[in-house]
């Protein structure tokens, strides 16, 4: 492998005309060290299809060529677009699209190995890996973002990506990764993260409705997490869906099902898709 460094990836950007974009979250790969963890720990296959996210300068991605079947790029600066278009013009197990991946119908793969913009990171793992059969993941993602992923059960600090992406995806290796690896320098901490999809998806999130359900339940209600769960649920039923519900009904809702009126970060990640689907039914129900 041989990857440019700081200086060289410096020219090449000004010989292209390109000022680093903070909106494309563009931070250029300069470390090979890190490019060489990237594909070992993704473990990539000749019968592959991987998606990238941001080709960049194509550091990354001409590894991904070599050792996959098909690789499929989304690079929304036109000018980095054109660029990646004629450095693999010989290569035909590659295609570029010039979109917004979030726009994006995108086309079938199964894995996606990316250093991806940090902060679109939750409506990508929503696009991408929230549904019935989500690819494996190899990762450049925030820190912070890692760590909620990673969380251990019943911690007091977990977040709405905590819940969602635990209930798809099985978290296996988080490795930090130097903020000097990148061109500029990203302001945040970052890690490398890879996971696998569950092998069985709870039967209630393999419906789209419901599946959007949930995530909309998640997002809302994680706002009260501090609060004990029938707090929590009036509070959401009163916000989102203008339902005025004695707390003792929920509590009788609850205890049918063997639910404890505990603070809302005491549950687990199952016991929250069992909430939503209880909600979706009883509000389905009025």
């Amino acid at each position: 492998m041989k990857l440019m460094n700081k200086k060289n990836v410096q020219l090449l950007l000004e010989e292209l005309r390109i000022t680093p974009n903070k909106k494309f979250g563009q931070n250029f790969l300069i470390d090979n060290n890190i490019l060489t963890k990237i594909i070992s720990t993704a473990e990539i296959t000749d019968k592959d299809t991987v998606l990238e996210i941001g080709g960049g300068l194509g550091a990354l991605t001409t590894e991904l060529i070599k050792k996959s079947k098909f690789v499929i790029v989304y690079e929304i600066d036109y000018k980095l677009y054109q660029f990646l278009l004629k450095k693999f013009s010989k290569f035909d197990n590659i295609t570029f699209f010039n979109e917004d991946i979030l726009k994006a119908e995108v086309p079938d793969h199964s894995i996606v190995v990316s250093n991806i913009p940090y902060s679109i990171t939750g409506p990508l793992f929503e696009k991408l890996f929230y549904k019935e059969n989500p690819p494996n993941g190899t990762l450049i993602i925030e820190q912070a973002i890692a760590n909620r992923i990673f969380f251990p059960h019943r911690y007091k600090n977990f977040s709405r990506i905590s819940i969602t992406s635990n209930a798809f995806i099985n978290p296996v290796k988080k490795i930090s990764i130097s903020q000097n690896c990148f061109y500029p320098n990203p302001k945040i901490n970052l890690s490398l993260v890879k996971f696998k999809p569950k092998e069985i998806v709870n039967p209630f999130l393999q419906n789209r409705e419901k599946r959007a359900f949930f995530l909309k339940f998640i997002a809302n209600i994680m706002p009260y997490k501090n609060k004990n769960i029938v707090n929590a649920l009036e509070l959401f039923l009163k916000n989102l869906y203008n339902f005025e519900v004695k707390k003792s009904s929920l509590t009788k809702l609850l205890e049918r099902y063997n639910y404890q009126n505990e603070k809302l970060f005491n549950f687990e990640i199952h016991e929250f898709i069992k909430l939503s689907e209880l909600l979706y039914n009883y509000i389905k129900q009025q």
